[in-house]
């Protein structure tokens, strides 16, 4: 049976996505360079639905991407994250606030590096917590096995999407995971 068949949690609408963004950019607003776009990760969802929330502050307009969590937050690969962790190799995704810091090109192609600004997700740096590309995430895995992939613990979006996120996330920006 997929996963699909669980009762999946409501998504959030846009209306809650832009009230949450604007409240975490005033929450850490001080700590954040630019406040024209902000990253919501709502893991109270599965992999199977849009969770990362791309949202444009000017123009009050939310886009939404599959995004994979962390294999150690999933051991039993459901689709569901499970918890949260913050320990180096615990390949689990952390939640909390997050600041994106440096583009590079890695492993994986174009990414960005996150420094995490909670207890929570302290060891983002360490752990080389980053939002990356992923051929493990996206409608072909969706299709296939009715769920993502799982990361160790970074946030990995399709090949298709990681452009437009990368270009309206560079350095200086919010990205809040949790659940909402």
């Amino acid at each position: 049976m997929w996963p699909r068949a669980a009762a999946a949690r409501k998504p959030l609408g846009e209306a809650s996505i832009l009230d949450a963004a604007r409240q975490l950019t005033r929450q850490y607003g001080g700590q954040v360079r630019h406040l024209d776009h902000a990253a919501i990760v709502n893991y109270s969802v599965p992999s199977w639905q849009p969770r990362l929330h791309l949202v444009d502050l000017r123009a009050n307009q939310v886009t939404s991407y599959l995004v994979a969590h962390g294999r150690g937050s999933d051991p039993g690969h459901t689709g569901w994250l499970q918890h949260f962790s913050n320990e180096v190799g615990s390949k689990a995704s952390s939640r909390g606030a997050y600041l994106t810091a440096a583009h590079y090109d890695g492993k994986y192609g174009r990414s960005i590096r996150l420094e995490g600004i909670d207890d929570d997700n302290s060891n983002a740096m360490r752990r080389a917590i980053v939002i990356h590309p992923a051929w493990y995430v996206g409608d072909s895995m969706l299709s296939k096995y009715g769920k993502l992939g799982r990361s160790e613990g970074c946030f990995a979006l399709a090949e298709s999407d990681i452009g437009d996120v990368l270009d309206r996330m560079g350095p200086g920006r919010l990205v809040y995971a949790g659940r909402l």
